[in-house]
């Protein structure tokens, strides 16, 4: 069984690595496919036909609203996505999955399963259960930047 990162940089470097590794496998899949991984995240958060406002995404996928909008735009050049006023709030966008996309977005996520089949085992469901439980406590916890009852000394210049 793999070490326990023993200090938070020991974590922040086993999680960086991960992602980056997992990123780059991912990535050669997709990229054979036309999409960027940041293309297929949002395509496999709209699968759930819900609609979503733009800014959500944006947050949810960790992309700036610039970053996500030119996105977005080329995603419905493909046909893939388009965009719906809220009937809710007519000031908020909603991006939706064309019926394409999603037969895309279907064809894309099985052959990704495919190609991690081999590396996933039964403990790794305890394990991205941990991660998530993990970055929701990060999440929830304390404002960025704060410690708990720790004071920052500022070096002076």
């Amino acid at each position: 069984m793999p070490e326990v990162p023993a200090t938070p940089v020991d974590l922040l470097r086993v999680l960086t690595r991960a992602e980056r590794l997992l990123a780059r496998r991912v990535g050669g899949v997709l990229a054979a496919e036309g999409l960027t991984v940041e293309a297929w995240r949002v395509l496999c958060l709209l699968a759930d036909g819900q609609g979503h406002p733009m800014s959500e995404v944006a947050a949810e996928e960790s992309l700036p609203p610039g970053t996500l909008t030119k996105l977005v735009d080329q995603l419905v050049d493909q046909n893939l996505v388009y965009r719906r006023i809220d009937p809710h709030d007519r000031r908020r966008i909603r991006a939706y999955l064309t019926a394409r996309g999603r037969r895309e977005q279907e064809r894309v996520d099985a052959l990704v399963r495919a190609d991690l089949a081999d590396l996933i085992t039964g403990d790794d469901a305890d394990l991205a259960g941990a991660l998530a439980a993990l970055a929701d406590r990060l999440g929830a916890g304390r404002p960025v930047g704060a410690a708990a009852g720790a004071r920052v000394r500022v070096a002076a210049r």
